[in-house]
């Protein structure tokens, strides 16, 4: 036991890896390039420290297309890296994204919401206990909460997924569920789409509709326009089945 501690506590304590570490600690998911300059190594270096760090479990990895987003193991090592924070006397940096707002409010990934609003949604079903976090198949609550929403179960697509968002770095809700919330979404006119990008606008009556629906909470309705992130803080679920952004 000794032993191991001793290895985890090295692990973290080597200064490029506990800024990829502290980097992590928004719960939001990096690319290894991402971590080589805030841990300013070379990229060929931030990947020996990566896998160093998910030898130890204190990272893991989702790939997505070409890409490999790295996010902390779980709320344990938050924690730990929170407690070293106290001890070390440093405030944590805030996440700065620098997609549009416009574009990072509300917008479509294919045929499912993305943004801040696709992550409020995906939040909120993880917060009612829709969705099984392992599997993220309907639990009974959610398919009594959801028995209004007509969901395509006819091809051979997955019913529902975790889809990581390209600039929250959190993860939306995709596949045949994520699908037919937008498509009722737009039918019911809570959102509008421009014609010439992917940019959705939450209307007035989709912010009570989906707030009067469940799948706002009350904090998101309150506000003027689609939630900030300070506001909506999604946690990276723990299933270990995503798609691409």
């Amino acid at each position: 036991m000794d032993d191991a501690a001793a290895r985890i506590a090295a692990a973290i304590g080597e200064p490029a890896r506990a800024r990829m570490l502290y980097c992590l600690l928004d719960n939001r998911a990096r690319t290894g390039t991402e971590l080589a300059v805030v841990a300013e190594v070379s990229p060929s270096t931030a990947s020996v420290h990566l896998s160093r760090l998910k030898a130890e479990h204190l990272v893991r990895v989702a790939a997505q297309g070409k890409h490999r987003y790295y996010s902390l193991a779980g709320a344990e090592v938050a924690d730990v890296l929170e407690k070293l924070n106290v001890l070390a006397g440093r405030p944590r940096r805030q996440f700065e994204p620098n997609t549009p707002e416009h574009l990072r409010a509300a917008r479509t990934c294919y045929d499912h919401i993305a943004g801040t609003l696709g992550v409020a949604i995906h939040d909120r079903f993880l917060e009612q206990g829709w969705l099984a976090t392992n599997s993220y198949h309907l639990t009974p609550a959610g398919l009594q909460a959801l028995a209004w929403l007509p969901i395509d179960t006819s091809s051979r697509r997955r019913f529902a997924y975790a889809c990581l968002d390209w600039s929250e770095r959190r993860w939306h809700l995709g596949g045949a569920l994520g699908a037919a919330i937008l498509a009722q979404a737009l039918r019911r006119r809570w959102v509008t789409q421009d014609l010439d990008s992917r940019v959705l606008r939450l209307t007035s009556v989709g912010r009570r509709e989906m707030a009067a629906h469940q799948l706002l909470a009350p904090a998101a309705v309150s506000l003027h326009s689609i939630p900030t992130p300070l506001s909506l803080r999604p946690s990276i679920p723990s299933t270990a089945r995503h798609r691409s952004l």
